[in-house]
This record gives structure tokens, C-alpha cells and sequence, in this order.
């Protein structure tokens, strides 16, 4: 069938809003200022302290990282920003600088130089067998302060997923490390970062580290800062935490999703297996609460650097998106991850409107505008606010936890694209 034959099934669409009771934290500086003092006495006057900074899109991340600096600052040592995202940025040091720059992250903003090596130390061997690797300019400091959020992982389940842990033993062991975590598939998520980072607590000069929890609308809702020697008994309570609060969405079973934009600032795999339930990892089960026939997704982030991680996640994709991959930086990021599966190319509609078409008339059963149980939203970050079809309309319009904006007319281009309903 041609991609210009297929019938119009986009149905009509309505604007509601989730109403979700969110802990807020209303000011990150102060909270970081007040709960800094469990580290500061670590610190000395001259001494020399870096700051790991990550590839993800944390809620405030720059000005949490400047207030850590001028704490650092005012004690008389002096900061310096590290990169601690493994493979990202294309596994080079100029890479993982400008992720960091695309986040207002640099010296002239931050105050403190950037110091970005791809060169590791090598730490140990984990009881697994797996060798610990560990930024080679990180470990020549006096002193290494971690900033992350901790939150439910992409690919796995575990006490441990994505946070200070994984920051130390993938985000600090740069693609060494990450190759060597992910070569073992999901046995050693689950096992080798908390072994990993645990030699690497041991022997290299981490101080400890600043944990981040977000709420549902991706603002800041909790802050902890720990001592080294608490991380790896805190950080599975704080985990636990944060999966109280994921958002979710409203409206299941979905025939199709369409999400306008994915990204590696938005997740490690461009859209956040946690919200869709679909992890495309060989083995490994769905979840299948979150029933989702058909992805499309029209657009990759400015913030991935054309990094189109996870886009084999999609069934669909339009062709704006498919121009913005690099598939070297892809596909370094998807061999060093070992799941191949999410670097495949999926369907490719010449438009939006061909590609929401193409989701929607294969559906494995008969759609009509009628019956369609579709719903659009921004990103697997954002989706306090969505445009859902007119059947899921009729069935969740009168609960208490949703908020009803309107109707919406989605407006397409004279290319066929969509004016993207969410900025």
C-alpha cells in the first residue's frame, strides 16, 4: 500500500489534564545549601573537587550544579565539572561537553572548568569477574561529589536502577565501563552497578552523593544528600520512593500513542519504557498493564545531539525524525547497551500525518475515527497534559483526576506535518 493511499483515521481529539498531588521542593539551592553540610566537613582549602554531571534532562540541573559549586567555592577548594554519562556524546570527550553546554552547563555559566577524559583507571575486579573502570581525572582528585536522579531504570528491575550507583559505576566509567556492565545483558544492571560501584567507593575519592527524586510533573520533589558510606544502604529506599512517584497514563489500552518528540535528555532510550511498557529487549516481558498496540513518534530533541537511542521502540516514525539521526552516535550508544533491538529503523511515514495514519490503520483490528482509542502527548516526560481521542474522551471525561481543557483541532501543514500542540 502506498503511503499516499491510506485513509484519514486521525479521530477527534480532546485536551485534558491529569490532577496529581505532587511533593514539590520550592527552593533546590536552599535545600542543597542546607543538606551540603553532611559532605562539607570532607572538604579542605585547597583541595581539588569534581562535580559528575550527567547526559539526562534533571528538572534545574544547571543551577543545582552552579550552588554546588559556590559551596565548594567558599570553603576555599576548588571545583571542577565531570562528566559522568558513559558512552554518551558519541563516546568522545567534545561530546560529552556539549550535552553538558546544551544544558547551560559550562564554565562560563557554571563557574568551574569542564574536565573531560574518556581515559580510564582501572579499580578491580567485582566478585562477578567484571573489571571496574573509573574516570582517570575523577580519580586524581582530592574529592568527587555526584548529582543524579534517582529513578525506575529503562531496561531492568532491581533494588538498584538509575541513580548515584549507576553514575559512579557506568557514568564515571565512561565506555569502558559501560561496555563492561552491559556486555553481561540485564544480569549485570541488576548485579554488577551496585558491585561496580562499590570497589569504586572503596578506592577513588568519592565524597559522596546529591540525590535527586522528580514528581509527576518533572519538577523536583524530593532532595539527598549522602555521605559515601550511606549510599549503597539509601539509595534503594530513595528508588522505592520515586516509584511512588511516576506519572502514569489515563487512558489504557491504547490502540496508538503518538509522542511528539524523544530524546536522550528525556530518557536513556528517547521514550521512557516506564510510561509506554514497552522495553524491546530480547527475554525480557513487556509490561503488559500499560497495553499500547502501536508507537509513533514524530521528532527527535535538540538535546540528543541526533542520538536517536530507542527509536526501534517505535512502530513509526516520521521522516523529520528519521533526517535528525546520526547513526554513528546511535549506534555507538546502542552497541555499548547491547540491546540492538532499539537502534532498528521502524516504519518511516513521509509526514506526521502519514505516519499517524499508517500506526492507525495497522492496528490488527478495524479502526474508524469512531472507535479510535488513540492519545498524543509531548514526550514520556510530560504527560500531566494530553490530547486523547474522543472514545477514551467519553469513558474518563467525568473522573475526579481529570481536569477538561477542551476539544482540539490538530493542525497539519501544507508538508503534512504537525504544528506540535505542546511547547
Amino acid at each position: 500500500m502506498s503511503r499516499d493511499l491510506i485513509t484519514n483515521l486521525i479521530p477527534r481529539m480532546y485536551r485534558i489534564k491529569q490532577t496529581i498531588n505532587n511533593p514539590t521542593v520550592k527552593n533546590v539551592e536552599e535545600e542543597i545549601e542546607k543538606q551540603m553540610k553532611k559532605i562539607l566537613p570532607l572538604i579542605k582549602s585547597g583541595n581539588k573537587i569534581g562535580i559528575a554531571a550527567g547526559s539526562r534532562g534533571i528538572y534545574n540541573y544547571k543551577n543545582m550544579i552552579k550552588k554546588v559549586v559556590e559551596i565548594v567555592k567558599a570553603v576555599g577548594a576548588k571545583p571542577y565539572i565531570i562528566p559522568a554519562m558513559g558512552s554518551h556524546g558519541g563516546a568522545t570527550a567534545e561530546g560529552q561537553i556539549k550535552i553538558l553546554e546544551n544544558y547551560g552547563i559550562s564554565e562560563e555559566k557554571i563557574g568551574a572548568p569542564i574536565k573531560a577524559t574518556m581515559e580510564t583507571v582501572n579499580l578491580g575486579i567485582t566478585p562477578e569477574g567484571a573489571t571496574v573502570y573509573f574516570d582517570k581525572y575523577a580519580a586524581s582528585l582530592d574529592g568527587v561529589i555526584l548529582i543524579n536522579r534517582v529513578k525506575s531504570h529503562t531496561d531492568f528491575r532491581s533494588n538498584v536502577e538509575s541513580g548515584i550507583l549507576k553514575q559512579i559505576a557506568v557514568g564515571l566509567g565512561k565506555q569502558k565501563g559501560a561496555s563492561e556492565i552491559h556486555r553481561y545483558g540485564i544480569y549485570g544492571l541488576q548485579k554488577l552497578i551496585s558491585s561496580a560501584a562499590k570497589i569504586s567507593i572503596d578506592k577513588a575519592p568519592i565524597l559522596g552523593g546529591i540525590a535527586i527524586l522528580e514528581n509527576a510533573e518533572g519538577t523536583t520533589a524530593k532532595i539527598a544528600v549522602m555521605p559515601k558510606d550511606k549510599i549503597l544502604e539509601q539509595e534503594p529506599k530513595l528508588l522505592k520512593e520515586a516509584k511512588t512517584l511516576l506519572p502514569l497514563l489515563p487512558c489504557f489500552p491504547l490502540d496508538v500513542l503518538v509522542i511528539q518528540e524523544m530524546g536522550k535528555n528525556i530518557s536513556g532510550v528517547g521514550m521512557d519504557p516506564n510510561i509506554t511498557g514497552r522495553y524491546l529487549i530480547r527475554g525480557e516481558s513487556d509490561d503488559q498493564s500499560k497495553a499500547i498496540y502501536r508507537i509513533v513518534c514524530l521528532d527527535l530533541t535538540e538535546e540528543s545531539h541526533h542520538n536517536a537511542t530507542g527509536v526501534g521502540i517505535a512502530d513509526v516514525i516520521s521522516d523529520r525524525l528519521l533526517k535528525k539521526i546520526d547513526f554513528e552516535a546511535t549506534y555507538t550508544n546502542v552497541v555499548t547497551s547491547g540491546f540492538l533491538e532499539r537502534g532498528f529503523l521502524p516504519v518511516v511515514g513521509k509526514n506526521d500525518t502519514s505516519a499517524i495514519n499508517i500506526a492507525l490503520s495497522c492496528c490488527n483490528k478495524y479502526i474508524s475515527k469512531e472507535n479510535a482509542r488513540m492519545a498524543l502527548i509531548k514526550n514520556t516526560l510530560e504527560i500531566n497534559e494530553l490530547l486523547i481521542s474522543q472514545r477514551i474522551f467519553n469513558e474518563i471525561k467525568s473522573l475526579d483526576a481529570i481536569e477538561v481543557i477542551g476539544e482540539e483541532t490538530l493542525n497539519f501543514d501544507h508538508e503534512g506535518n504537525l504544528n506540535f500542540p505542546f511547547k
